[in-house]
């Protein structure tokens, strides 16, 4: 395991019981964990994007700030949806973000995720052409956003612009050099997974698939990684892919670990369906004394295959309470796996 970072879905809460009870909570202290994390050590602060809910939404102006508050760890998404993103807009956005950051984002993008309303697209002003699904629209603009990131001129310049114009045709900007292979495709299948590789995004691997097997939720996404992999070298891409997957891991070192998560409760997998028609698998959280976690997670064939692990993160329990499960994680866990 190279890698180590958190996942935030930001979820905020009025309850009395939450830590994070407004959007600006939720904001405000994705940023201070993100500086928690680097000075712990952390390789990665990712958050998770979700329309009309409770949660982290419009990702550029977090990632922003998260850059100009952070000097080396790297600032990424998982995921965001592409069927609700004008990919030349996007683009823009992602340059500047990544500017500001030094060029340490990583953005992960996808499909997306089950919605929180019917088709919630449509009122951002897009929908798929006859013909199409709704995936097939998420995959045409992904193809778009991966076009102009390589910053080359496809724009016919004003003959009497208002400011003067480099010779040939306009890219957008800001252009960041290099954003193009920090792309991540968020997937869902072996099918979605070779596609990307063949485009030369790197991927992502949550803690969800669409059950394609039956069998147990890491040994169906170490396949899918190395058919992912399979499939990029097949490509020939001139650099090397990387692979995250998402776990919900926590070290019982406290009495607070314990009072929130020692319950006992048995952890497996959970087969389900997501969508109609679409049987998932869900994969096991993972939650006892360091020694154990180190055993269990060894025994995780796509924590092995993969190069980054993103720790889930209950964000709602606060900013103090997380950076104490991601040290927990990094001081007792992580060595054992191999990190570092």
């Amino acid at each position: 395991m190279k890698k180590i970072g958190f996942l935030s879905f930001g979820h905020w809460s009025p309850s009395p019981q939450s830590g994070t009870r407004s959007a600006g909570d939720a904001l405000l202290q994705s940023i201070d964990l993100a500086v928690a994390a680097e000075e712990l050590g952390a390789d990665g602060a990712y958050f998770r994007v979700h329309h009309f809910a409770r949660q982290l939404a419009s990702p550029f102006p977090l990632l922003a700030a998260v850059g100009a508050r952070t000097k080396k760890i790297e600032i990424g998404t998982a995921v965001i949806d592409m069927r609700y993103e004008n990919p030349l807009y996007m683009a823009e956005d992602a340059g500047a973000a990544d500017l500001i950051s030094g060029g340490r984002l990583q953005l992960g993008i996808s499909r997306g995720s089950p919605e929180q309303v019917i088709e919630g697209y449509r009122y951002f002003g897009y929908q798929p052409a006859e013909g199409q699904t709704d995936a097939d629209m998420a995959r045409g603009q992904t193809e778009v956003f991966l076009e102009v990131l390589k910053g080359n001129g496809f724009a016919e310049p004003n003959p009497s612009p208002m400011f003067p114009n480099p010779p040939g045709k306009l890219r957008l900007e800001p252009h960041s050099p290099g954003l193009r292979e920090r792309i991540w495709w968020g997937s869902a299948t072996n099918d979605t997974a070779i596609w990307a590789a063949k485009l030369g995004m790197n991927l992502q691997s949550s803690t969800l698939k669409f059950d394609e097997n039956g069998k147990p939720f890491h040994i169906q996404q170490a396949e899918q990684i190395r058919a992912y992999r399979a499939a990029w070298k097949e490509a020939g891409h001139a650099h090397e892919p990387r692979v995250s997957v998402s776990r919900s891991i926590f070290a019982l070192v406290n009495d607070m670990d314990r009072a929130y998560f020692g319950r006992g409760r048995p952890e497996q997998d959970q087969f389900g369906y997501i969508e109609p028609e679409k049987r998932a698998v869900f994969g096991r959280g993972y939650t006892a004394e360091p020694d154990a976690l180190i055993k269990l997670l060894a025994e995780d064939e796509a924590i092995a295959e993969a190069d980054t692990l993103l720790l889930t993160v209950p964000n709602q329990l606060g900013v103090d309470y997380n950076a104490h499960v991601i040290e927990s994680i990094l001081t007792h866990v992580a060595p054992g796996l191999g990190w570092r």
